[in-house]
């Protein structure tokens, strides 16, 4: 790809790259999923921006703090920085879903922002989580979106399968994956 970056990769952070904990503040009780740290790898390899947007509805119910939620994202960037994969943006929505921002997946106002802050393009990004509201965000910004069964995908993983969508065990399968789309399109 000589110096040229590939379409960004965005990422749901609980039940995608951390253990699902409802309404996780602590940053001592971040645990990763498993495949991310092969999976962010290879991403980053084929030089795939990577991005968290992650929905945080506990700050909006008062469950506990933006600088909460801060602190579990740091800890996350340390452990990945550990293995030598940096995320390019955090972005979070405090809000309930009742407040109808335009902020929460699956709206796209986090990956707008995103797209804006780090000159990205969106159509042909794509989007990898475990929940429905992620495929949908990818829809809304014309992205692949990919479905993982670890978290709540589980729940979902039967509806995305017949709505075609791919649907990988964890992170490393959505990335080979991408991979094997990379490899595909710059094939002569």
């Amino acid at each position: 790809m000589s110096g040229e970056w590939a379409p960004p990769v965005f990422l749901d952070r609980d039940g995608t790259l951390i253990e699902e904990m409802s309404y996780l503040s602590d940053p001592e009780l971040v645990r990763l999923e498993k495949g991310v740290i092969e999976g962010l790898a290879l991403l980053m390899q084929r030089r795939h921006p990577l991005v968290v947007l992650s929905n945080q509805s506990g700050i909006g119910r008062g469950m506990f703090l933006e600088s909460d939620a801060q602190r579990v994202n740091a800890r996350l960037s340390d452990m990945l920085q550990g293995h030598g994969i940096l995320i390019m943006g955090w972005y979070l929505c405090p809000h309930i879903p009742e407040a109808r921002c335009d902020c929460r997946k699956p709206l796209p106002g986090m990956a707008i922002a995103a797209a804006r802050d780090w000159h990205l393009t969106l159509p042909g990004s794509y989007v990898i989580g475990d929940k429905q509201s992620d495929l949908e965000l990818a829809d809304a910004i014309g992205a692949t979106g990919i479905l993982l069964t670890t978290g709540h995908g589980r729940a979902s993983a039967d509806r995305a399968r017949r709505e075609t969508r791919p649907v990988f065990d964890d992170l490393r399968g959505a990335a080979e994956y991408i991979g094997k789309r990379d490899t595909a399109a710059a094939a002569p």
